[in-house]
């Protein structure tokens, strides 16, 4: 663990699994249970913000719905790369419902209106801009410095500008 610069929390593993790559595939292991707890806690939220529309407007409900529920959605958001369709879809109809309930739209309303008014990505590309958000991060201004001292950078690759390295 030390080599790879990992610490083990001991408060919150439960067990450890070290094999190799294609043994852990066999597994199956998911985010299922930290979606799920997601899921719980976000349409807990939406539902109180359902709750209390008169008395805010439209700016105000978006800021609430973005600084409390989108705030959980956006929480590991890099982990979440690579999960399978269903749990991706799971996270985009917890963003859905919480969009629906900022414009006050019914659940028939078409999303993607909706999505553009509020400035959302749906899950994947709010994924993809946050991994490329920190990978920009990490080559501009070398933040956090435990990623950049990860990187290996080179101008040697002939088909690429060289003004811009490659990373391996």
């Amino acid at each position: 663990m030390t080599a790879n610069r990992l610490t083990l929390n001991s408060s919150k593993t439960e067990f450890l699994l070290i094999r190799l790559s294609k043994q852990l595939a066999k597994l199956h292991l998911t985010f299922s249970d930290q979606i799920s707890s997601v899921s719980k806690s976000c349409y807990y939220d939406i539902c109180e913000l359902c709750c209390i529309p008169p008395y805010f407007d439209y700016i105000t409900a978006s800021t609430i719905a973005t600084s409390i529920v989108h705030s959980k959605l956006d929480y590991c958001t890099s982990r979440y790369h690579n999960l399978p369709k269903s749990q991706i879809t799971r996270l985009q109809q917890i963003q859905n419902s919480l969009a629906r309930a900022v414009v006050k739209a019914p659940k028939s309303s078409h999303i993607t209106p909706i999505l553009q008014s509020l400035h959302l990505l749906e899950i994947t590309e709010h994924i993809e801009y946050k991994l490329l958000s920190v990978t920009y991060k990490v080559l501009t201004i070398t933040q956090p410095s435990y990623l950049h001292n990860l990187l290996v950078t080179t101008n040697n690759y002939p088909y690429y500008n060289s003004q811009h390295p490659l990373l391996y």
